[in-house]
């Protein structure tokens, strides 16, 4: 999938004027009535199919997700939806160049998507959990109801554009003569404007406020993983629907216990005679103190495995397992009867002058994993 911020060549949280502008400066260069490259007009698609994406929210918010924003209205391009012969004389002549009459805009409209990022713990994210997120966001205005208007007070229609909200311009191009409408700079296209604005909100309609959250982690996930708060975003202008918060989620690094997907992996250290002669061994997991059995000539780099009581499965029934890999630890600074002792076990052993062996280069922990799936 195309990258279309980068076509563009705008930021992720570019606003739509940003976008249009993009779009209108891109695409007065790559007219194939204008630019007769070889490239041009694919450029020109690829431009289009952009704008179309970017400048309706819905595909947007779809991009945004990782989602086609296709999926649900077909193929954009050249017919698609949100892309229109208008959009073409836009880029050229500006807004209302292909002679529609847009009116006022409304002053009601959808608030703007959060990005909030959540740092966890390895085990939160083990189990799920129920966290609190502090927020700043624009919520709308008690003292005006978002209206923007001092209470008592109204709206008088712009003396500039009379009420309609656009100033029209006469334009000439390689066409010939265009008529162009623009947004009233005065009214900034409500086509009124307010007597004495909302001493609260200074006319906005909103206020930004400080509020808490509670957010349900569900168990399973991961860094980089995304919960959607649908209406929890900031109210819109004119009290508008607010959008969506999405919390993206990263997990700390823990000290014992490295995540595989939904696997644990961690390393325990163990005393040579122990591995020799077998033992079970208290183990500090997730699930609390579990027993870990050790077989009789346990050799370094085996894994035993504690099935699950790794990581709950997203969005499926159970979890992973708990892999832990066997360090067999050589006992060092040995005492003098230590060491009498050990050359005792290497006569009864027949390894007082041991011949060495070659074998192949060690697998690691991933070999010995893989050939364990394979039934090696």
């Amino acid at each position: 999938m195309n990258d279309y911020y980068a076509v563009l060549g705008v930021s992720r949280d570019a606003s739509q004027e940003e976008i249009k502008k993009a779009y209108r400066r891109l695409a007065r260069r790559l007219h194939p009535d204008v630019n007769k490259g070889a490239d041009a007009e694919e450029e020109f698609k690829r431009v289009s199919q952009a704008y179309d994406v970017l400048s309706d929210p819905e595909k947007r918010r779809a991009f945004d997700r990782g989602a086609d924003p296709f999926a649900a209205a077909g193929q954009g391009g050249f017919s698609g939806a949100g892309f229109s012969f208008s959009d073409v004389m836009d880029a050229f002549f500006g807004a209302g160049a292909a002679g529609a009459a847009h009116g006022p805009r409304s002053r009601v409209q959808r608030g703007q998507d959060a990005l909030v990022r959540l740092d966890l713990d390895l085990a939160k994210a083990v189990f799920g959990s129920e966290e609190e997120l502090t927020l700043d966001t624009a919520v709308g205005c008690r003292t005006c109801g978002g209206d923007g208007a001092q209470p008592g007070t109204g709206r008088q229609t712009c003396q500039v554009c009379g009420g309609t909200g656009e100033l029209q311009h006469i334009q000439r191009s390689f066409l010939g003569q265009v008529m162009t409408s623009r947004p009233c700079v005065a009214c900034q296209g409500l086509g009124s404007t307010l007597t004495d604005p909302c001493h609260d909100c200074s006319g906005d309609g909103r206020v930004r406020t400080r509020r808490t959250l509670k957010l349900k982690v569900p168990a399973g996930v991961d860094t980089g993983t995304r919960i959607q708060l649908a209406g929890e975003g900031e109210v819109g202008p004119g009290n508008g629907p607010a959008g969506d918060i999405y919390i993206e989620i990263r997990v700390r690094p823990h000290d014992t216990f490295t995540r595989r997907g939904d696997d644990l992996h961690c390393t325990f250290e163990l005393p040579m005679a122990a591995a020799a002669l077998g033992t079970t061994i208290k183990l500090s997991t997730f699930d609390g103190m579990q027993d870990l059995d050790v077989k009789a000539g346990t050799q370094p780099g085996d894994v035993v495995t504690l099935r699950g009581l790794g990581v709950t499965h997203l969005q499926r029934q159970g979890r992973g397992d708990l892999l832990v890999q066997i360090n067999v630890a050589t006992p060092t600074h040995l005492s003098d009867e230590q060491e009498d002792l050990l050359r005792q076990f290497a006569v009864l052993r027949g390894e007082e002058r041991p011949e060495g062996r070659l074998h192949p280069a060690d697998k690691g922990l991933f070999g010995k994993l893989r050939d364990a799936f394979k039934g090696e």
